[in-house]
């Protein structure tokens, strides 16, 4: 077990505000054939906070997490990534991304695995630290008595470890993970969030997390809902609170997707009138 102190009901927001944002989009968009997948989202996730992305299953999470790791296509509008148009080639080795199924070889051993990513990120390291790099990351995630385990020996959750080791290889100054806690058991995913939050509080990266679990949002310090491939809002879960009048982020999202219904049909009804 990850030995993390317990994590506090609420994510409480680091003091560090450094000018230039982790991602900052401007009418970002993507299209698949006829369809427009993502319509015009604005919005800014800040550096060495954990930013949760939350909605419904199809409302677009993946797609966007894609286009700021550079491997969406038919892009429009304004990404830029810790500085740099998404996809840049310098930003590979600062960016961690994690998918929703595991990308490791199931021929090879963990630590086989993180070897081999290892010498793919810097070619040029030194082997006594790429050794390093991989024994810390394995620590990291908790499979230090599985390091010698064929990965397609391993559980479901053992092996979306696997991938979240190789995206901490080399310490990323941003780490994109597309729902890392699904199908997990509850205590390994609050270890895995209290590791979350190790990484943003202590060494000073910015997490960005999908999720469709609505209780993951109060361990988040900002939170992007999303809906039908729009930004329903951009703000911490206080404030979404606060503003809702409501007690959990979940009742806040619903309230927020029943006025967005509400504002549709109104405008639906105008248009029909006119």
């Amino acid at each position: 077990m990850m030995n993390y102190a317990p994590d506090p009901p609420r994510a409480s927001i680091p003091t560090a505000n450094p000018a230039t944002p982790a991602i900052h989009a401007t009418a970002l968009t993507v299209t698949r054939g006829p369809r427009t997948v993502l319509r015009h989202l604005d919005f800014t996730v800040p550096r060495g906070q954990i930013t949760g992305l939350l909605g419904p299953s199809g409302c677009g999470k993946s797609t966007l997490m894609r286009s700021i790791v550079g491997t969406q296509a038919k892009v429009t509008g304004t990404l830029e990534v810790l500085g740099r148009p998404a996809g840049h080639p310098a930003l590979r080795t600062r960016i961690g991304y994690v998918t929703q199924a595991p990308s490791v070889y199931d021929d090879l051993t963990v630590r086989q695995n993180l070897d081999y990513f290892a010498a793919i990120l810097d070619p040029g390291r030194a082997a006594d630290r790429r050794h390093a790099d991989v024994t810390r990351a394995i620590a990291d995630v908790d499979l230090t008595s599985h390091a010698d385990a064929l990965a397609g020996n391993l559980s479901g959750g053992q092996r979306n470890r696997v991938s979240l080791a190789v995206a901490l290889l080399g310490t990323p100054e941003l780490l994109v993970l597309d729902e890392p806690t699904v199908g997990l058991d509850p205590v390994l995913r609050r270890d895995l969030w209290n590791l979350f939050h190790d990484i943003a509080d202590r060494r000073g990266a910015t997490l960005l997390v999908s999720s469709h679990v609505m209780d993951e949002a109060e361990r988040c310090h900002r939170l992007l809902l999303m809906r039908e491939g729009e930004i329903l809002a951009d703000d911490t879960p206080d404030a979404l609170r606060t503003r809702t009048g409501t007690d959990t982020v979940e009742e806040a999202f619903l309230h927020l997707v029943d006025e967005a219904v509400a504002a549709g049909r109104a405008q639906d009804a105008k248009e029909t009138a006119r």
